[in-house]
């Protein structure tokens, strides 16, 4: 699937991260780690104005949004679901490049008609409990994931839900051990998930076997609009 990607290497993106500026400050750390230039904001007016998309972790979707009750969803923001959801439409029919994190590959997912696991059994392995848990994953080989860390590597992850039906025109690229979806990308779009943080493994301590995620940023931001 990698030769749907355009690929710039001379220019990064103007990026522009859909939410609350008090939730991002990770984000936009690993964004200016980059060199990259980017804005956060809630206004969908300035988003014609930049070339790439960024979806961060945050909070539950709203269970309604892909046809189901709460069964388990928490710290929803209805009004934040609805403008991250907007401004992948936009992105989507302008063709250019989108990278969701944890609940925005979530958010993708639900875009395309997907669903959500709200409280996944698998939390115990996955969810936020004084820190990041690191688990490791597997990756097809024709993903865009493979060749910037190839097929076995470990991530980190903080999440209690999960993708449950997978959206229309998408591929799931990056399983954990024990089957959850790590990793998705769109059969024909320049747009990718992953459910896992690399924008907090630009620093990390020594005891995290967790990779990088410099690489995954670079080849975000070196993506263009086709």
């Amino acid at each position: 699937m990698l030769s749907c990607y355009s690929v710039s290497h001379s220019r990064r993106l103007k990026t522009v991260i859909v939410g609350r500026s008090r939730d991002t400050a990770n984000y936009e750390a690993a964004l200016k780690a980059m060199g990259a230039s980017f804005v956060t904001t809630m206004d969908p007016g300035m988003l014609s104005a930049y070339d790439a998309l960024l979806l961060p972790g945050g909070g539950d979707i709203t269970p309604a949004f892909f046809g189901q009750k709460n069964q388990g969803s928490r710290n929803i923001d209805v009004e934040l679901d609805i403008t991250q959801l907007q401004a992948l439409d936009l992105f989507v029919k302008w063709k250019r490049p989108v990278l969701g994190i944890c609940k925005g590959m979530q958010v993708i997912n639900v875009y395309f008609g997907g669903t959500v696991i709200q409280d996944m059994p698998e939390a115990p392995h996955h969810a936020w409990e004084d820190g990041d848990k690191t688990h490791p994953v597997r990756t097809l080989s024709d993903s865009f994931l493979f060749p910037l860390y190839g097929e076995r590597f470990v991530t980190n992850s903080a999440h209690h839900q999960r993708i449950g039906v997978l959206g229309h025109s998408l591929r799931a690229v990056q399983w954990s051990d024990d089957g959850v979806t790590e990793g998705i990308e769109h059969e024909s779009l320049p747009i990718i998930g992953v459910q896992w943080h690399p924008e907090r493994l630009f620093s990390k301590p020594a005891s995290c076997h967790a990779v990088d995620g410099r690489p995954l940023f670079e080849f975000f931001l070196s993506l263009r609009a086709l």
